[in-house]
């Protein structure tokens, strides 16, 4: 599976409903056609690329960030590089100032949706009006005759500052973790995993301190969550970056059940998708993701994150 932050793709139409006013034709963007139909040859490539060489098909799975609505994500899933895949679409409209969303997609033939529900996260800014944001995606089903749930973000922003922010992701934080329990609370034995881009760092207080994950499997209980994303980081792996830092705000997590090898699906690996394409070839920003857009600058690439995978395997026992 897979989980793309793909930098603000907005169709080119203007939509009175939310503020894509800079992302039209007339905008400062200049978002036009052409520019559109590169994005999506750009995405649906790295969608269908990804885990194709270990596992020779596109993935079952891929939660999308930055997605202004409906229309777009069936432009992704008919286009040519993924229409013979089949991808079924759970997306709902969140009320984001940005005008920007999160979605699932999935393969008819592997995943079977039984339920879908957006929760929607409720902030306030310093004055106590409402800060608009996000709804944060939980989708259940059965993958390939197991039942599983997999959760979408995309957390608030460090807008202003990360510790003037933070406050806003431990509130998102806490809602992820009201959603788990919940669903834990039917199912003892659930398997979920979260995945987004939550803008934080595995070590930060919204994983450590509220979600308590943990990345060494030998220390984690029964009732723990996993973030497999953590060794990565500490490895100095990122899938963004920032004034010469890297940030590993695109993870996964899960339920410790998903690294048991018992019967069913278990976690085999994760990992930063980064192949040269996808990364600037040369500049100040040499090997940082290459992006869309720089400032107002049309740079013509994919996104300024890069995508993130899980390999799952499934064991048989008779």
């Amino acid at each position: 599976m897979l989980f793309y932050n793909v930098e603000n793709l907005f169709d080119t139409l203007n939509d009175s409903l939310v503020f894509d006013d800079e992302r039209t034709p007339q905008g400062r963007y200049k978002w036009q056609k052409t520019r559109y139909d590169r994005k999506i040859d750009h995405i649906t490539r790295v969608l269908s690329e990804i885990g194709s060489e270990k596992t020779e098909s596109a993935p079952d799975i891929i939660g999308l960030c930055e997605i202004e609505n409906r229309k777009v994500l069936v432009d992704l899933v008919e286009h040519q590089n993924l229409l013979a895949h089949d991808y079924g679409i759970v997306h709902f409209p969140s009320p984001d100032e940005r005008g920007i969303d999160v979605a699932l997609l999935y393969k008819k033939r592997s995943f079977l949706p039984t339920s879908f529900v957006s929760h929607r996260l409720m902030l306030l800014d310093e004055l106590g009006e409402r800060n608009y944001t996000r709804d944060q995606l939980v989708v259940s089903g059965v993958l390939d005759d197991e039942p599983i749930h997999f959760l979408v973000n995309h957390w608030p922003s460090r807008r202003g500052g990360e510790q003037k922010s933070r406050p806003n992701r431990i509130k998102a934080a806490q809602l992820n973790k009201r959603i788990i329990d919940s669903i834990l609370n039917l199912d003892v034995d659930a398997k979920i995993i979260s995945m987004g881009d939550f803008n934080d760092d595995p070590k930060n207080d919204s994983f450590k301190k509220v979600l308590k994950t943990k990345g060494n499997r030998k220390t984690l209980d029964s009732m723990e969550l996993f973030n497999p994303m953590e060794k990565l980081y500490k490895q100095g792996i990122g899938s963004l970056a920032y004034r010469d830092k890297w940030n590993l705000f695109d993870q996964f997590f899960m339920t410790s059940n998903l690294i048991q090898r018992n019967k069913g699906y278990f976690l085999w690996q994760a990992g930063v998708y980064a192949p040269s394409y996808l990364r600037t070839t040369n500049g100040k920003y040499a090997g940082y993701p290459f992006r869309t857009y720089a400032g107002t600058t049309y740079q013509g690439g994919y996104s300024d994150h890069f995508p993130v995978y899980l390999l799952l395997l499934k064991e048989y026992r008779d």
